[in-house]
């Protein structure tokens, strides 16, 4: 008997969120070639190839399902995405607000739409238009509220974001995502003990969650708990020991304690080095090859402000990378290979959180290029899609090399309060052309640097093939 469409997409379903996502698309794609009048597969199928960033083939199949009949508001999401990612902005902007003519309440296309509406112009009230009116209407989900809140603080009000979250935070049943975001902006805003209130509320809604145990380590990172957040944190690392998030809160509450495990994580001279790239076909030197790079990335960047729920301030970032069709773009994945391979010869194996996982092989997770204007920075943060992260410098302003850290690449200063002053312990001096590679759970962020000229990167994560 054949399956139904229903049985391979729930099959489909259930491989991807077991992270199969190569077997997933391969029966999204086997549904929509055996119901091809199906609007419902031709979604499906947009929705995975968006996932792998595969934007261009994404964008026909949510058109197919649009045309066909399929006139839902996660449809209208899923070309908005891949609209986006092709970086149609005006485009992506309309289905985003098709999206929510047919669904105010869709908090994802929500929180998207306010993000490329600050990307594309840098203005708050530009950003929060289409928030405001959704929590307008009488039938406003009060999670808006949480959408609302994270914009807020990811375009630098974080006591606009503590206020516009009071509400939900308030309410009876207040989800514990909320409680547990709530705590983290209290951390902010320097009331850790507030935080820990809020993040022990969160533990008491949600006992067990993931959760509600990393805000709990966080508010006891906050308050100077160092045992009890290494005790929380132990219980993130046993439920899930390859998140790279759990690791650094781990290490984080080992160095507020003093603990000689933390060196064993940020172990610098082992696990930081940096390379050159190789020369991809085509090309006759390095230099050649950065510059075409450089040319191609400044052409490619359309967006005045930063994304949400990214590290980037002053600057901004470019999803994608190796999608996109220009010469020197698409030779990036040879070219740092060679860097990376030297990298897993010289890390061996262990039995340490890196070298356990190494194969000897892997495949990029993610790519995307930064754009830092003078004064920009990225603030101190981990990859938590990652194994193995990495920065590649393409073009830098003259401050870099002229005998301080300006716009240098630092690790070790956690991203989160902490209730002492951690700094950063090791830097790596950006070079064009050289690749910097590191483990994804460590802390880093760049130092802002002074003068008119930028800073352009790009980046990868990595994890065993």
């Amino acid at each position: 008997m054949q399956p139904t469409l229903m049985d391979l997409l729930r099959q489909a379903g259930r491989l991807k969120a077991s992270g199969q996502t190569a077997q997933a698309l391969n029966l999204y794609r086997q549904a929509q070639e055996r119901f091809p009048a199906e609007p419902v597969a031709q979604h499906n199928l947009a929705a995975a190839l968006g996932d792998l960033g595969r934007h261009d083939e994404a964008l026909v199949f949510a058109k197919a399902a649009l045309d066909a009949g399929l006139d839902a508001p996660e449809t209208w999401l899923v070309r908005a995405r891949s609209e986006l990612g092709l970086l149609d902005l005006v485009s992506a902007a309309e289905s985003y607000r098709r999206a929510l003519a047919l669904r105010p309440n869709l908090l994802a296309a929500q929180f998207e739409a306010a993000q490329l509406a600050w990307m594309s112009s840098g203005d708050t009230a530009q950003a929060l238009r289409g928030l405001r009116q959704a929590e307008e209407r009488a039938d406003a989900d009060p999670m808006l509220a949480f959408v609302k809140a994270q914009a807020l603080e990811m375009m630098g009000d974080e006591q606009g974001a503590r206020a516009s979250l009071e509400p939900l935070v308030a309410r009876a049943g207040c989800p514990p995502a909320a409680l547990a975001y709530a705590a983290h902006l209290e951390a902010l805003l320097g009331r850790p003990h507030a935080a820990l209130s809020l993040a022990e509320a969160c533990l008491q809604t949600a006992p067990g969650d993931f959760g509600a145990v990393e805000a709990l380590t966080r508010a006891r990172l906050a308050v100077g708990d160092g045992p009890g957040a290494s005790e929380a944190a132990g219980h993130l690392v046993a439920a899930q020991p390859m998140n790279q998030h759990a690791i650094a809160l781990q290490a984080t509450a080992w160095r507020l304690m003093g603990d000689a495990r933390y060196r064993e994580l940020y172990d610098y001279e082992r696990l930081v080095a940096s390379y050159p790239l190789g020369v991809p076909s085509g090309w006759d030197s390095l230099e050649a090859y950065v510059a075409d790079v450089a040319n191609e990335l400044r052409a490619a960047h359309p967006f005045r402000a930063h994304p949400f729920g990214h590290s980037v301030r002053g600057g901004s970032q470019l999803p994608h990378l190796l999608s996109r069709n220009t010469p020197a773009l698409s030779a990036l994945a040879e070219s740092v290979m060679a860097p990376i391979r030297r990298h897993l010869e010289r890390l061996g194996r262990g039995d340490d959180a890196v070298r356990r996982r190494n194969t000897g092989r892997v495949r990029i997770q993610g790519d995307w290029s930064v754009w830092l204007w003078p004064s920009g920075h990225h603030v101190d943060h981990v990859h938590q899609e990652g194994w193995l992260s990495t920065a590649c410098h393409i073009e830098l302003p003259a401050v870099v090399g002229a005998g301080g850290r300006e716009g240098w690449l630092r690790f070790g200063k956690p991203g989160i309060p902490v209730s002492r002053d951690m700094e950063a312990e090791h830097w790596a001096r950006p070079e064009p052309g050289r690749l910097v590679l590191f483990p994804s759970y460590m802390w880093h962020g760049t130092e802002p640097f002074s003068g008119e000229m930028p800073r352009l990167t790009v980046a990868f994560d990595l994890l065993p093939a």
